[in-house]
């Protein structure tokens, strides 16, 4: 994910910090529930740059899925954003994560939420959801997401837009253009509205755009877009500081949890989440999986020398 990327000799100088815990928060929290719902996960499963690491050596491409369900148990998937995947090639990637508790958590496709911006997409719309819908039991939450163009001034097509989706899916949405945080009259109707449908919010946390790690939750379920930077000191005291949170919410009634690891180099997503989890495991008593590495004597120089930094 290229979005709020800066360069690395920029990234000392941002407050990475979290902000504070929004009083509305309170509305969709409550008791703690026994058996929360967590999953981890990255934005694609196709990375070459894993054979070798956390696929076998000599891995093909059409074995990735196989593999990358043996090393998570979630997928943001972006592929249905690019184009309308009908029922038969869905049924097939549902057919490789049978019984795993895995879930695919579908991105609403760009002829919606870009070219058309909700202007006569019911037959679209339609397409898309016979698609995901045959994932079945693997099918998470979907998450639409709105260009960093897209100003506030619209919303009121993208909130009919939202009113139009079926109420037995989980949505969550993501925007991006800077108003939509700056007006706080815009931000509170945006977040009021969500509520109201039981729609979840996106949260994305990624360097320049600080704006977009509001920390609102609609529904008692968050939806997490972390952007890392290639493993820069930064990454590991970001991770920190979500694990403190994530634990917060969790321990006050969040039902389910999301958490995509994004990189602007995907070759290192997986050691930032083996970070993620281990320390999601020991704070929060979780028992999530996490990559198993083929080289685990490579990882564990290169995860020492880290530490060294630190």
């Amino acid at each position: 994910m290229e979005f709020g990327r800066v360069a690395e000799n920029k990234l000392d100088g941002i407050d990475f910090s979290l902000p504070a815990e929004p009083a509305a928060n309170k509305l969709v929290l409550g008791n703690p529930k026994e058996n929360p719902i967590v999953y981890v996960g990255c934005a694609k499963w196709g990375r070459k740059e894993w054979v070798g690491k956390i696929y076998p050596k000599r891995t093909k491409a059409i074995q990735f899925l196989e593999h990358y369900v043996k090393n998570y148990n979630s997928i943001e998937l972006n592929s249905t954003y690019h184009e309308l995947i009908g029922p038969e090639q869905i049924s097939k990637w549902a057919a490789q994560a049978k019984g795993k508790g895995f879930k695919f958590c579908p991105k609403v496709n760009k002829l919606i939420t870009h070219e058309r911006e909700f202007i006569d997409v019911e037959f679209i719309t339609t397409k898309f959801l016979e698609g995901i819908l045959a994932f079945g039991e693997n099918l998470g939450p979907i998450f639409l997401q709105v260009s960093e163009s897209y100003h506030p001034d619209k919303r009121g097509k993208l909130f009919n837009y939202l009113k139009t989706l079926p109420t037995d899916l989980q949505f969550f949405l993501e925007v991006r253009h800077p108003q939509w945080f700056a007006n706080a009259f815009i931000r509170k109707e945006l977040f009021d509205t969500l509520r109201e449908l039981n729609i979840g919010a996106v949260i994305t946390d990624t360097a320049s755009r600080r704006d977009c790690a509001h920390m609102e939750l609609t529904v008692p379920k968050t939806f997490i877009r972390y952007v890392g930077n290639s493993l820069h000191e930064t990454d590991y005291t970001r991770i920190d500081a979500w694990i403190e949170r994530m634990k917060y919410w969790l321990n006050n009634g969040l039902q389910e949890l999301y958490f995509f690891m994004h990189m602007h180099d995907e070759t290192y997503s997986p050691e930032l989440t083996v970070y993620l989890v281990d320390k999601m495991n020991a704070e929060c008593g979780l028992h999530l999986p996490k990559p198993h590495f083929v080289q685990t004597s490579l990882f564990s120089q290169f995860d020492g020398a880290r530490k060294r930094k630190l």
